[in-house]
C-alpha cells in the first residue's frame, strides 16, 4: 500500500513516533488529539529505557533490543531537526546482587550478553561503586545497553520535530482521513475492547515521583522493584506502583509514598532530596503484555499501535519504522506476539 496522507490518533510518543517515520517518508501526516502532546502516559516522568534480561531470548527481546540499539540515533535526529533536547542518554544501569545464586546467574548472563547483545553492549559483574548502591554480596550488574528519556522533554521534541517535517498536530480530525493510525493509549484499549466484545487490555494506574538531587553523571539503578533514574536536568525520577485497582487514576496516595521511602533506604543519597513532583497515570496494557500492532481486525486501512505500557519510550524507534513499512509497503516485520491473534 502507497498513500499520500495519513492521519495518526493520539500524539502520545507511539503515535509522534509513527508519524515521524511517516514523515520522513514522504507522507503528509496529521496527529490529532483533544488534549495535545504527551497529555497521557507519555507526560510521565521516568524514562527508564531498560533491556529485559539476555537470557531466553524471544522476539519480543528481539525487537526490544533493535530499538534500544536505534534509539540514540533516533533520539539524537529528532534533537537535530526539532532543536530540543529530548534528554536522551546512554547512561546505562547498575543492579545489586543480592545472594551467591544471584552472582552466578548474573555471570551467566555476561556470557549470553555477549552473544544475544552482538558484541555491542555488555552485561558485567562489577565491584560496589563508591557512591552508595549497595549491595550485600559487593557485587553489581552493570549494562550499557540501558538509556534514560525525559519524557516530557522527548514527547516536546517529537511533537515540534513532527511540526518542522511539516505534519499537523491538531485538536480535531480532518474532514478526509480515509488511512487512519490510532495510538490512542489506555482509553483507546478500552474503546478497542468494548468495540470487539473481548478484552484485548486496558490502563494499569502507575505512580512515580521526581526529586531534586544532581546524578546526572550516574548510571541509573534498578533496585528492590525500582527504577531509579537521573535525568539531565538535575533531577531524579523514582517509579513506579503497578495498580489495577484504582479509587483515581490521576491521584497520588500512600503507594507513592511508599515508593519514595523505599528509593531512599536504597540510595542514602537521596534521603534528603526534596520531592518536587508526585505523578500518577495510565499506562497502557495490552493483554499480551507485548505492544499492540497492526492493522484493525473489522476496519479497512485502520492500524493500531497501543499497549506501550512500561516500555513504550524504549520500543518507540523500532515501532515507528515497522509500522511505516506495514502501512506504505504492507511488509509486515511486527513480531506475532505483537498482533491481534495473541490478544484474543
Amino acid at each position: 500500500m502507497s498513500t499520500q496522507r495519513c492521519t495518526v490518533f493520539g500524539a502520545g510518543i507511539l503515535g509522534l513516533s509513527i508519524a515521524w517515520s511517516l514523515l520522513r517518508r514522504g507522507v503528509s501526516v496529521d496527529v490529532v488529539d483533544p488534549h495535545g502532546p504527551g497529555a497521557g502516559a507519555s507526560g510521565g516522568i521516568v524514562g527508564a529505557l531498560a533491556p529485559h534480561v539476555p537470557e531466553n531470548w524471544n522476539e519480543k527481546k528481539a525487537f526490544q533490543f533493535a530499538s534500544l540499539d536505534r534509539g540514540a540515533v533516533f533520539w539524537a535526529e529528532v534533537a537535530d531537526v526539532s532543536g530540543r533536547d529530548p534528554g536522551y542518554a546512554r547512561s546505562g544501569r547498575l543492579q545489586p546482587i543480592l545472594d551467591v545464586a544471584d552472582l552466578d546467574l548474573a555471570m551467566a548472563r555476561s556470557k549470553t550478553a555477549e552473544t544475544l547483545w552482538q558484541g555491542r553492549y555488555r552485561w558485567q559483574v562489577v565491584a560496589a561503586d563508591d557512591w552508595g548502591v549497595a549491595s550485600p554480596t559487593g557485587k553489581l550488574i552493570h549494562d550499557d545497553l540501558t538509556a534514560r528519556i525525559h519524557p516530557r522533554q522527548a514527547t516536546t521534541a517529537l511533537a515540534e520535530a513532527v511540526r518542522r517535517l511539516g505534519g499537523r498536530i491538531t485538536q480535531t480530525a480532518p474532514e478526509d482521513c480515509a488511512l487512519q493510525v490510532w495510538a490512542t493509549g489506555a482509553a483507546g484499549l478500552d474503546a478497542l475492547s468494548a468495540s470487539l466484545g473481548r478484552n484485548i487490555g486496558t490502563g494499569v494506574k502507575g505512580q512515580a515521583a521526581l526529586l531534586d538531587c544532581d546524578l546526572r553523571d550516574q548510571p541509573q539503578v534498578f533496585v528492590d522493584a525500582l527504577h531509579i533514574v537521573p535525568h539531565g536536568d538535575g533531577t531524579v525520577a523514582i517509579g513506579s506502583t503497578t495498580e489495577r485497582n484504582y479509587a483515581d487514576p490521576q491521584t497520588t496516595d500512600a503507594a507513592l509514598e511508599a515508593v519514595i521511602a523505599r528509593a531512599r533506604t536504597a540510595l542514602p543519597v537521596l534521603a534528603q532530596a526534596k520531592v518536587l513532583e508526585r505523578w500518577a497515570g495510565l499506562r497502557p496494557r495490552a493483554r499480551s503484555r507485548a505492544p499492540l500492532l497492526g492493522p484493525h481486525p473489522g476496519r479497512h486501512n485502520v492500524f493500531i499501535a497501543n499497549g506501550g505500557f512500561k516500555i513504550g519510550f524504549g520500543m518507540a524507534p523500532e515501532i515507528g519504522a515497522v509500522m511505516a513499512d506495514l502501512i506504505l509497503d504492507g511488509r509486515d516485520r511486527i513480531p506475532e506476539s505483537f498482533g491481534f491473534a495473541a490478544n484474543l
